[in-house]
Order: C-alpha cells, then structure tokens, then sequence
C-alpha cells in the first residue's frame, strides 16, 4: 500500500480548515450525512436511469454507530458509493483548476469564512476537525471489489483494496481531543435532531446500552447486562418537501407545535413551491399570539433555513426583513451552498429572490386573509399591527401593499379601520386624511381638536402607537390624498372659523398672552378650531411632535431639542382667557402660565417646570 500525496490545493485547504474554519466543529457531522444522503440520492436517480443499476435501489439509510472506548465515530450509507478512481479524484483532490490559485489570494479575514467548503463541495474534509484519522471503505454500486481510503489530515493518503458487503461508503472516524466529546449517544442524537431531523432517509443510531438486572454476583452486587440498541433518530420526512393536497390540516398544526414548541394552534400557514431560474420551497406560520420577543432588539428569529432538507441555520435575520420578525417557519433552497455565511446570505443573488418572493407571498396572503376572513385579520392586526408599520418605513419596495394591510382607530367606528374604508367614508368635499397621534389612545379621543373635526363632519384617525409619530409623516400621501396630523399648524386652516369675536381685538389679545408666556412658546395663536377648551399645545410644520421629543431625548437628543417650542392655540371666547386679559400682570402671568401647563398635562407629558405648575394651582385654589 503506497502513499499519495494530497494535490497542493488540498494540503493548503486542509490546513484552513482545521485551522480556521468552522468556528462551530459540532457541524461535521450534518456535513458527513449530507455526503451520504446525496449518495443514495444519487443511486435512486441512476437506479431509474441506468440499465446496469436497475433494481439496486431498495431503501435508503445512513447508519451511525460509536464506540466510546476505541474513540471512534463510524457513518454508513447504502448509496452509490465510490471506487478506487472516484477515491482518488473525489478526497485526493478538488476538481477545480482555479482553486490553488484562489487560495493563495485569501486574506486572515477570509479564511475564517466557513463559506468557503461550501463553494468547494468539500463538506468532507470538516471531519478532520474532530478526527485524527478517517478511513473510508467504499464499493460503488454495480462493481465487486471495494476499496479503502485512509489519511490522518497532514500530506498524505493511501488507497487500497477492501471488503464491503454491498454498494455504499462507510466512514470510520478515529476522534481527536477535540472530538472525542462526540462519540456519544446523547451528542450524536441532539445533532442528528437538530441538523439533519429532516433528511429524507432513515438515519440509525447503534449503540450498547448498559443495565443492571435482579440477580447478583458471588459479592452480592447486581449483574451488570449490556444491549445492543438500534434506533431510527430522524424524522425522515420532510414534511414542507410533500405535495400540498397530501398533507391534512392536522399534519400542519402539529408539525407547527413541534416545530415552535408552541401548545397553540397557529393563526394561519402557507405553504409554497417556486420553480424556475431559482427553485425553493417556504412553509410559514403566524403564530395566534405575538413571540414575546417581538419588540426586543435582539430577537430571535423564527425561521429556518435549510439546503435541500439539510437544516442550515435558524439564526439568520437575514431571511426575512425585520417587520416580519413574527413569521416561523422554514426555506428550503434547491441552489444555496450548504455552508452560507452571513455575508453570503446578503449579498447572494440567489437568497436576495427567495427573500424578496417570501415577503411578497406572505403579503399577498394578510391581504388576502383582510378581503375573506375580516374577523381573523383583526386577530393578525391585534398582533402584528406594529411590525407591519415598520415596514412602511422600511420597505420602501412593498409599501403600496402596506399600506392596504395596516390599520388605524379611529374617532368614527369601532376596533380598526384601514385607510380604504377610511377614504370611502370621506365628505365630498374632503381634501385630506385626518389624524392625531402621540399618547393613549383614551388620551387622544378626549383630544379637544377631534371635537373641532367631528363637529365639521370629518373622521380623524387615533394613532396611539410610539412607531406612528416616526411612519405616519413619512407615508406623505394615500392614492393623492395627504395625511395631515391635527396637532401641526397647518391643519388649523382647514375648519370653519368659529369664532364671533372681533378679529382686530383677538389679535391685541393674543399678542398680549404672547409676551406674558414669553420664550415658553414659539408663538400664540387665536383658534378656529376649539369650543370648549382654552387652550392646546401644537408644533410647527416643521418640528417633531411633543411625544416624538420624548422619544429622542431618551436616545440622548435632550440638547438640541430644549429650542423646541410649541404653539399655543387658544380659544379666545373661553372665560379663562377673558379671566387672564382681565387680570393685573402678575395674576395674568400665573393664569397663562397655568393655561400652557395644563395643554401639556391635556398631551399626557409633565410640565417644564412642575414645581412651579404646583405652587401655581396652590395660589389659585387659596383665591
């Protein structure tokens, strides 16, 4: 038996490898039963195809046995299996006649890129991360002789004949240091679970079992009996990979509680199969109730990602854009390498049309499920309302569709309502869609400007989520009708002026309330708008919303935004505003002080000063 040597590329990739790559060594061994399943793959398909191998193909299986003594990890498959020339061309070198050269222009950073087995097809080198030895006796299918391969990982290999009783590879795996952890029952059959449960074929795991029985030594201890187990690990059935109209209701809902260790039913599903330049299959899930992580930053997501039922990663936020956080479920690509780091799955061609065909498939079904069960689609929006309105800010792509899936309160109807019921309900002659955000909802409907609109016939819509300040005012127009927020400047304009009082005389009036409050306010305005209030806090055109301050100042804004000031609108027919123009001048600047202090209390948000607002209302109440 001679010795041969790797081909140069082959040393320098098994340097890497064991060196640099796979960060993660448990994976070894869905890349070992990944080789085997494509070997019986491959059998199957000859099987069918190939006069000299008909009737070979039985059942396929992949065989995994150890022994925690010898430290060895042995892998069988009854797949097509290799002979002494596939040995040499497919472990002793790569067939890539551009791969030496592009390994010796890798960078450090680089080669810690565990892609880079992937673009090679060279998944069975990772055993030489776990193993000091790897032999490998193989009979490919139709020949009688078999043959060994052998290499312990540094510059050399040999090949010679061997025994095999039927076609397939058997892989031995003399573990090191490193790997000796894993020649164990309970490793093998969490990594056999957690990567490859879904792998087409039956995957056995042999092992001794040790017990004691009822009968006793000549010491009187329990006579220790050992048995030899076998046990199928894998699911073997793929269900996402099996036609539709097979599959009942049932399957579904239970595959999902097994699949999400959730006790619920989920919300809904869908299934899907895409054929063409790109070939993947996705089945998603909408779990009842929102993941409790959903609003954290660092969420987990909650979808898998599998190559050709190989499960891959389930720690990738890639797969899906952020506002879809709440989706569970799996893609499962025909085309992707089997090793995709995070940088492949952001910049490869292939994931970027898998993406971007899930997100329209998952839309088009919300919008779906709101035409033909209304009564379902509220249950979604209850959940999923707030991630939806995330993509409007940054799904620029999909926000047409968006647009027509979240929904609003509203001052006019019960639950939720969406921008198309809300446009079909308008007056003739309505401009613009009405809204006010910023607060609880409680906070906003007892809001004194939503009397003003309703009073004049036009719907308002209640934002009272914190996302709707940073969405709404980018959304700009719905099908050419703008959004306006009742709480800017601009909005005022809109109503009939109620008012009855002398326009020169509200003016003087105003100018005086102006200098009382001083550089508290931006400016004073007379209203149109209020019957019953004296007086609200609005903001420019041009500046955030009270509550949005909130927002930023706790992200650090504070500086830039004390210049802030709001408007006072004021009802100058109210008596507490004749009260202040009455008043003599210190009387007057603690009234008005009042006034402003109470619209921020109106807003839901402390007054600048509360010390002051105190001692304030103990003045006025001793009157």
């Amino acid at each position: 038996m001679a010795n041969k040597k790797f081909k140069t590329e082959v040393n320098d990739l098994l340097h890497l490898i064991i060196h640099s790559l796979y960060s993660n060594r448990e994976i070894f061994l869905r890349e070992l039963i990944s080789n085997a399943s494509d070997a019986i793959d491959k059998l199957r398909y000859l099987s069918l195809t190939d006069e000299k191998l008909k009737g070979l193909f039985t059942e396929g299986k992949i065989e995994i046995n150890f022994d925690e003594k010898a430290k060895t990890l042995t892998i069988s498959d009854n797949g097509i299996g290799m002979n002494e020339e596939d040995l040499n061309n497919n472990l002793g070198t790569i067939a890539s006649s551009g791969t030496k050269k592009f390994l010796e222009t890798l960078t450090d950073e680089q080669k810690k890129d565990s892609n880079l087995i992937g673009q090679f097809g060279v998944g069975f080198y990772s055993a030489f991360m776990v193993a000091k030895r790897v032999d490998v006796i193989s009979r490919k299918a139709g020949e009688e002789e078999g043959f060994k391969w052998s290499s312990d990982g540094s510059s050399t290999y040999s090949v010679e004949p061997a025994e095999r009783a039927e076609h397939g590879t058997t892989l031995i795996l003399t573990m090191n240091e490193d790997g000796e952890n894993y020649a164990n029952r309970w490793q093998l059959e969490n990594l056999i679970k957690k990567y490859s449960d879904h792998v087409a074929y039956p995957i056995f795991l042999e092992y001794d079992q040790d017990s004691y029985t009822d009968e006793k030594d000549k010491d009187g201890n329990p006579i220790k009996k050992t048995e030899h187990k076998r046990e199928q690990i894998n699911s073997s059935s793929a269900l996402w990979r099996r036609n539709k109209s097979e599959i009942k209701e049932e399957e579904y809902k239970e595959f999902y509680k097994n699949f999400c260790h959730d006790s619920e039913d989920p919300l809904f599903y869908l299934h899907n199969h895409v054929e063409g330049a790109t070939e993947y299959t996705t089945l998603f899930y909408i779990p009842a109730k929102a993941p409790f992580d959903m609003n954290h930053a660092d969420y987990k997501p909650g979808v898998k990602l599998y190559v050709k039922r190989v499960y891959i990663t389930d720690d990738e936020k890639e797969l899906l854009p952020t506002y879809l956080r709440f989706v569970r479920g799996i893609i499962d690509s025909e085309d992707l390498p089997l090793n995709v780091s995070r940088e492949i799955l952001q910049e490869n061609k292939i994931m970027a049309t898998i993406r971007n065909g899930s997100v329209k498939k998952l839309l088009g079904e919300f919008k779906k499920l709101s035409e033909n069960n209304p009564e379902k689609y509220e249950k979604f929006i209850k959940e999923y309302n707030r991630p939806l309105k995330e993509g409007l800010y940054n799904d620029w792509a999909n926000r047409d569709t968006l647009l027509e899936l979240v929904r609003y309160k509203s001052s006019e109807v019960e639950g939720y309502t969406s921008l198309a019921a809300y446009k079909e309900r308008m007056k003739a002659d309505q401009k613009s869609i009405y809204y006010i955000s910023g607060g609880k909802e409680s906070v906003l409907k007892a809001s004194p400007l939503i009397s003003a609109y309703r009073k004049n016939g036009y719907e308002v819509l209640v934002m009272d989520e914190d996302i709707d300040d940073i969405v709404t005012g980018m959304i700009g127009t719905y099908k050419d009708l703008p959004l306006k927020d009742i709480k800017k400047s601009s909005s005022a304009d809109d109503l009939k002026d109620e008012s009855t009082k002398d326009e020169k005389e509200s003016k003087q009036d105003v100018e005086k309330l102006s200098k009382l409050l001083g550089e508290r306010v931006k400016k004073v305005i007379a209203s149109k708008r209020l019957t019953d209030s004296p007086a609200i806090i609005i903001m420019d055109e041009n500046d955030p919303s009270m509550q949005m301050q909130q927002i930023l100042k706790q992200m650090g804004g504070a500086d830039e935004l004390d210049d802030i000031k709001p408007i006072l609108e004021v009802n100058t027919e109210h008596p507490v505003f004749k009260k202040i123009m009455e008043a003599e001048e210190e009387e007057a600047k603690e009234l008005s002080s009042l006034v402003l202090d109470q619209a921020y209390l109106a807003e839901g948000i402390m007054p600048k000063d509360p010390v002051a607002f105190a001692q304030n209302v103990s003045k006025l109440l001793a009157k």
